[in-house]
């Protein structure tokens, strides 16, 4: 008998036990009007149960058919600890040597997750499509893309930072509509309207309050971090035609190969290899690097390629954006910042074109 068979049977016994209790209510001492409230109760109790049996089937069918979706809102929360932990680090130590170090770790974290979860701790069963395209990936979503955020975060903060990343869903879209033939629902296209909608009003108030402009550090921050926008969503689009069904976990380590690679190889152009071990010295620098490493390229880049695989690009893309909404609160609790109106306008805004893509 399934849930709603069940719940029925419970509703029509505990009806019929309510009109042969009724008539005897006064006759409280009677064995049989014991029982029938006995009986009664226990209706009223296997209802429940069935109630929220179907309630938790129904949220696990909602997630199991949204799982790609589901993916993408954790992303966006680890998102949200790298993105502070990292600013943290790059003002201690530079963003270069947090890029640098960061990949690494990373690699060791993903290489003991697979050892465990996967027949090889290496991604030794990838074919040449996966690692052509997933290295071209990692060094256009790593060391561009990363790149770039991580120097606005020098300028304009991580806060202000993802708010101008929140440009990746349409640029992704816009991306995969012309590589890949993805289409966008009227109301997925609303969501993501309203989303970035939203996110364009709280950066807003980021000009300065007596010329109603943006600063020169603010307008580099701004077009640091529209790079990285434009360098994530190029990797996203570039490791969904890579991965083709490939495990998420194994991409990342290949997309961390070609990105370590690529940022030794600028490290050594510009004559600064050296100063990683001066990053290594700084203890609260390496804190807020390790911590970053771990939910950021780990479980953050990995879930994104489960996240994209499992959703359409654009959808997923958007609601991974949400990053700076959800910094709020801790910007405003660790930080001390901050928070004006036009944020929390902008916050409300994205939560609601987010809210749309479950519909």
């Amino acid at each position: 008998m399934n849930i709603s068979a069940q719940f029925m049977a419970h509703a029509l016994n505990m009806l019929r036990n309510v009109r042969s209790v009724m008539p005897n209510l006064m006759n409280t001492g009677s064995q049989h009007q014991k029982k029938l409230k006995s009986q009664f109760l226990q209706d009223i109790h296997a209802m429940a149960v069935a109630v929220i049996k179907a309630f938790y089937v129904l949220n696990f069918k909602l997630m199991i058919s949204h799982i790609g979706e589901f993916a993408a809102l954790c992303v966006a929360i680890v998102w949200t600890i790298t993105a502070l932990s990292f600013e943290y680090a790059a003002n201690r130590v530079g963003s270069l040597n947090v890029n640098i170090i960061r990949l690494p770790l990373a690699f060791l974290f993903l290489t003991i997750f697979n050892f465990f979860t996967r027949p090889y701790a290496f991604p030794v069963d990838a074919g040449s499509h996966q690692w052509i395209w997933l290295t071209i990936s990692g060094l256009v979503g790593f060391v561009i893309g990363d790149l770039f955020l991580f120097k606005s975060f020098m300028f304009i903060g991580s806060r202000f930072s993802m708010l101008v990343m929140t440009t990746v869903p349409l640029l992704t879209a816009l991306i995969g509509w012309f590589s890949m033939g993805e289409r966008l629902t009227i109301l997925s296209f609303i969501g993501m309207v309203l989303t970035i909608g939203g996110i364009i009003i709280a950066l807003n108030s980021h000009r300065d309050k007596e010329t109603n402009k943006f600063s020169k550090n603010s307008i580099k921050g701004i077009l640091f971090a529209f790079g990285g926008a434009v360098g994530q969503s190029g990797g996203l689009i570039l490791s969904k035609i890579g991965m083709q069904g490939y495990n998420a976990f194994a991409s990342s380590q290949i997309r961390i190969i070609a990105g370590t690679v690529g940022f030794l190889i600028i490290m050594l152009f510009m004559g600064r290899l050296k100063k990683i071990a001066f990053a290594f010295k700084n203890r609260e620098g390496m804190k807020g690097i390790i911590i970053g490493s771990f939910f950021g390229p780990f479980i953050g880049v990995s879930l994104s390629l489960f996240a994209i695989q499992h959703a359409n690009t654009g959808v997923a893309s958007t609601i991974m954006s949400i990053v700076p909404i959800l910094i709020i609160p801790p910007s405003v609790i660790f930080f001390k910042q901050k928070v004006t109106i036009l944020e929390i306008v902008g916050a409300v805004l994205s939560v609601i074109g987010v809210a749309m893509f479950f519909i």
